[in-house]
């Protein structure tokens, strides 16, 4: 059994990948751990998360004793912090010798030069880097196995490069059209006006400047047009995509490319029906649907995941069991 601590545990993806972490009867909960100027700090998980009043855990503020305990006690570390917190804390644990599983976006890009431009902050810790690889589950398991720095994709990403990697062979120059609708969750736990419930209403943000654009298209190889939106519901992502594929591509070939799904538990594809954001709701799961005119060579195909769970915990979940090989 694997000993697992999570930090940043009281917000929506840190709570959600604990509750999975304490399902998994082949890993346990080293602790939950929160900033050391968290109002949280001392509550139970249940007290914020009544769902949850079965993981008799409280959120222990994560002093310089805290992590020595964590370094001598645990297997692996799960990161549900900010990208600058994560920044230093994913290197302090890889060092330690742990695995480390990063849900922010600190270690998606392996150029530095990405991170002041779409995350606000130079990236310090160039050796740490060079070993981080890139937590797609379905398409990345060797290299999760391989290595102790995990930076588990970003929401729009998953639901994104799961529907369109299979299609790598038949893109063209054309840069294909991302639209994409995530629930206020995506926004994470903190109170901010307009993300409130009564502000919201479907609307595009974020628009030619997403920092999700380019994490599309770095680990898809291909530029691509990423509108994501707000949703007025609280979780999943629907992602719809218009590609146009190359002259002479097929419905034959689209459905061949997608095989390589048949043997992922977790994706499901569909030919001329798409899903819906109900479809995945508190599931592990990503659905994919797709139709094609081979006429004007055009794909439409949409893919629903559930934003806190295959966008973020679940997706780390796999990532945790396929690294310890469980």
């Amino acid at each position: 059994m694997k000993n697992i601590a999570i930090i940043g545990a009281s917000g929506y993806t840190g709570a959600q990948i604990t509750a999975l972490i304490d399902n998994d009867t082949s890993l346990s909960i080293q602790g939950l751990y929160v900033s050391e100027n968290s109002l949280d700090k001392g509550k139970a998980l249940a007290e914020l998360y009544p769902a949850y009043q079965q993981i008799k855990l409280s959120l222990s503020p994560l002093t310089a004793d805290a992590k020595q305990s964590i370094v001598e006690e645990a297997d692996g570390v799960v990161l549900a912090t900010d990208h600058a917190v994560s920044l230093e804390l994913a290197a302090y644990f890889y060092k330690q010798g742990l695995a480390v599983f990063d849900l922010s976006g600190a270690y998606r890009f392996a150029d530095i030069e990405q991170y002041p431009k779409w995350y606000g902050f130079e990236h310090t810790q160039q050796d740490v880097l060079a070993e981080a690889v890139y937590g797609l589950a379905e398409w990345n398991h060797q290299q999760i196995a391989g290595s102790k720095m995990i930076a588990v994709p970003g929401c729009y990403p998953t639901a994104s490069l799961t529907a369109l990697k299979p299609l790598t062979p038949y893109l063209t120059d054309a840069y294909p059209v991302i639209n994409a609708v995530s629930g206020v969750t995506g926004a994470g736990r903190k109170a901010q006006l307009h993300t409130s419930f009564c502000e919201v209403s479907l609307t595009p943000y974020g628009v030619l400047g997403h920092r999700h654009q380019p994490e599309i298209a770095t680990h898809l190889g291909q530029e691509v047009i990423f509108t994501p939106h707000l949703g007025n519901f609280k979780r999943g992502i629907l992602a719809t995509i218009t590609v146009q594929l190359a002259k002479g591509t097929t419905e034959a070939d689209i459905a061949k490319a997608y095989q390589v799904y048949n043997d992922s538990p977790l994706v499901s594809v569909l030919q001329n029906q798409f899903p819906k954001v109900d479809d995945v709701v508190n599931t592990p799961n990503c659905i994919v649907g797709w139709k094609y005119d081979s006429q004007s060579n055009y794909l439409v195909v949409a893919s629903a995941i559930d934003n806190l769970m295959k966008g973020a915990a679940s997706q780390g979940l796999q990532c945790i069991k396929i690294h310890f090989g469980l």
